[in-house]
C-alpha cells in the first residue's frame, strides 16, 4: 500500500483555543472553521495527526490522566462536527525537569512514531502550528511548514526561516494545503 501524506497539526493554539497549560476538558474550544478544515484535509487524502508537548505533566501541573480527559473531549467535539483524526500524539517531556527527548518539538520523535503506525510519506506531509517548534520538524522530515497567527502565532511570526508560510489560521492553512495539492 503507498504512504499517503499527513497534516501534523499543534493542538493548543491551533486546532482549539490556547488556554494556558489545559487540564480540564471544560476548556477545550475549537478555532473557527476548524471542523471543515478537517474535513477538507481528510477528504483530499490526508492523514491528520495531532502533535502536542505537553510539559504541564513533567512540570506536575496536571496528569496524564488530565491530559486524556481532555484529549477525549477534543475527540468528542470533533465527532459532533462528524470529524476523526487518524492519530494524536503527545510529549509529556521537558528538558528541564526530564532532560533531553526525542519527541518534544521541534523534534520529530512523535511524527516518526506516527509515520511508522499510519503509514505516511513525511516529504509529502505538513507540519502546522502557531509556535516555530511546530513548523521547524517540517525541514527535517522533508515537508512543509505553516505557522498559524492564532495561539501565540503572532509572536512567532518574525522569525520563521525561509520556506514556512504564514496564514492567519488554520482554516487558511488547509486551503494552502489543499491548494498545494491540486498543482
Amino acid at each position: 500500500m503507498p504512504l499517503r501524506p499527513a497534516v501534523f497539526v499543534d493542538r493548543d493554539g491551533t486546532i482549539i483555543v490556547e488556554r494556558s497549560y489545559l487540564a480540564d476538558p471544560a476548556g477545550v474550544a475549537l478555532v473557527p472553521g476548524v471542523p471543515d478544515a478537517l474535513r477538507g484535509l481528510r477528504g483530499a487524502g490526508f492523514a491528520v495527526v495531532i502533535v502536542t508537548n505537553q510539559s504541564g505533566i513533567a512540570r506536575g501541573l496536571y496528569t496524564e490522566a488530565d491530559y486524556e480527559a481532555v484529549t477525549e473531549r477534543l475527540r468528542q467535539v470533533l465527532a459532533a462536527d462528524g470529524v476523526t483524526v487518524d492519530g494524536v500524539e503527545h510529549c509529556a517531556h521537558h528538558p528541564d525537569v526530564t532532560g533531553p527527548c526525542e519527541c518534544r518539538k521541534p523534534g520529530t520523535g512523535m511524527h516518526r512514531r506516527a509515520a511508522a503506525a499510519l503509514g505516511i510519506d513525511l516529504a509529502r506531509s505538513y507540519c502546522v502550528g502557531d509556535k516555530l517548534a511546530d513548523v521547524l520538524p517540517a525541514a527535517e522530515l522533508g515537508g512543509r511548514g505553516i505557522l498559524v497567527r492564532t495561539g501565540y502565532g503572532r509572536e512567532h511570526e518574525s522569525r520563521v526561516p525561509e520556506g514556512v508560510r504564514v496564514v492567519d489560521d488554520f482554516r487558511a492553512a488547509a486551503d494552502l494545503i489543499l491548494g498545494d495539492r491540486l498543482r
